[in-house]
């Protein structure tokens, strides 16, 4: 194709990649595996835009997500790039028509800040299930407003191993979105879904020799991009989570705050599960779970305690539980806390605990999707997180199962 009298060296994109560039819907949601092309595909959809006027802003999570789409542009563009008829910056990754609103620029965006003080015609961003939320909902929509602009979302649904590095308030979101837009009637959104196998330039023979080399859960989520939202073997299902939900918990006999404790505030989130008990009865009134400070989740969980007149709140003692007992004690000495001590493994400790659900014994008094995604997509063996652990340590203290000794308080007065 020519723009400007200069060639323009677009790659030829393969079936799949050609269905969302021709697209003409406002929302595309594309989930795709690995090496399918979607980063490919995405940028001879940008080039395309630009070319025709339009103000681009493609945003990823890191620099090295973006050396790909930006060396198929640049390689793109190059001949008028050279002749200077479009100005080109490779520090901040701008390639722009001078004097006009035309323009592609890529940036990195881990959260949603990053991407204020711009707007665009299309918005595309790039390995959504990584990036907080917000980055559409706060900033990124907004940026559309001037000249009624488009949104492209681009996911590969990330293994259960790789949740922790997302920036995302829930790992699930990018599934969640892709099937809300499936289910739109409105005309409005559009989704597409493509594995690296549609990809005909990379090797068959690898795509094959693969499958000895991941396992069966992370090959049907990152070569054949199928959202799981239940892992194989795991302890709770979301059946069982169902069928003991209720709307309203009765007076309950105990209460107890169960934490988690993150040491930092960039570190993993800190698990807040309130629970209580009667008649053998498990039953979740409340996820506080927050990531912040040792002070932030302390207070927050001195909140519960008082919110939902609880016994005590519940650490574990060999994993940071005098960091518990003296952080909880800054915020309110008079709060007691109870460090358990556990004589099992965690995937032993939770056992019990699961096979309450199991017995429709336990109860999830309203809906927290957070933790039923941790309890639902945990492999036992796997590093179990801060919310499900929490939810284990007040189901066991509450059924006394898996417990050598419980401590007071030493910071209690």
């Amino acid at each position: 194709m020519k723009e400007y009298d200069y060639l323009i060296h677009l790659p030829d994109p393969h079936p799949r990649q050609a269905a969302f560039i021709d697209s003409q819907t406002k929302r595309k949601v594309i989930r795709a595996g690995r090496r399918s092309g979607k980063t490919v595909g995405v940028a001879i959809y940008a080039v395309k835009q630009f070319l025709a006027g339009k103000r681009i802003l493609y945003a990823v999570p890191t620099t090295e997500q973006l050396d790909r789409f930006w060396k198929v542009v640049t390689r793109s563009l190059q001949e008028p790039i050279d002749a200077k008829v479009f100005y080109k910056n490779e520090t901040e990754h701008v390639i722009e028509l001078l004097g006009t609103e035309q323009r592609i620029r890529g940036k990195t965006a881990w959260n949603a800040d990053s991407l204020r003080g711009d707007y665009a015609d299309e918005l595309i961003l790039d390995e959504w299930q990584l990036m907080d939320e917000d980055a559409w909902g706060v900033v990124g929509a907004p940026m559309l407003l001037d000249n009624n602009g488009n949104g492209t979302f681009i996911y590969t649904p990330p293994s259960l191993h790789s949740r922790s590095v997302t920036k995302a308030k829930d790992p699930q979101h990018a599934a969640k979105l892709f099937k809300r837009a499936s289910e739109d009637k409105t005309g409005r959104w559009e989704v597409f879904h493509f594995t690296s196998h549609d990809n005909p330039h990379i090797s068959t023979e690898a795509l094959g020799d693969i499958t000895n080399d991941m396992t069966a859960l992370a090959y049907r989520m990152e070569i054949l991009a199928e959202d799981v939202n239940e892992a194989p073997g795991a302890l709770w299902t979301r059946k069982t989570i169902e069928d003991g939900r209720l709307l309203k918990a009765p007076d309950l006999a105990r209460l107890v705050v169960a934490i988690d404790p993150s040491a930092t505030s960039m570190g993993d989130e800190a698990g807040i599960i309130t629970a209580g008990s009667l008649d053998e009865n498990i039953y979740i009134i409340a996820d506080d779970s927050l990531q912040g400070s040792p002070l932030e989740w302390a207070t927050a969980a001195v909140t519960a305690y008082y919110k939902h007149k609880a016994d005590c709140i519940i650490a574990e003692a060999n994993n940071g539980g005098e960091m518990v007992s003296q952080t909880i004690a800054t915020v309110d000495k008079t709060v007691p806390v109870r460090l358990v001590h556990a004589s099992r493994g965690k995937q032993t400790r939770a056992e019990p605990v699961a096979a309450t659900y199991e017995q429709r014994r336990g109860h999830h008094v309203g809906s927290f999707p957070a933790l039923e995604d941790e309890m639902c997509l945990w492999i036992p063996g796997d590093p179990s997180p801060n919310r499900m652990d929490a939810l284990v340590w007040a189901g066991t203290e509450l059924l006394q199962t898996g417990i050598t000794t419980v401590t007071a308080n030493p910071f209690y007065n």
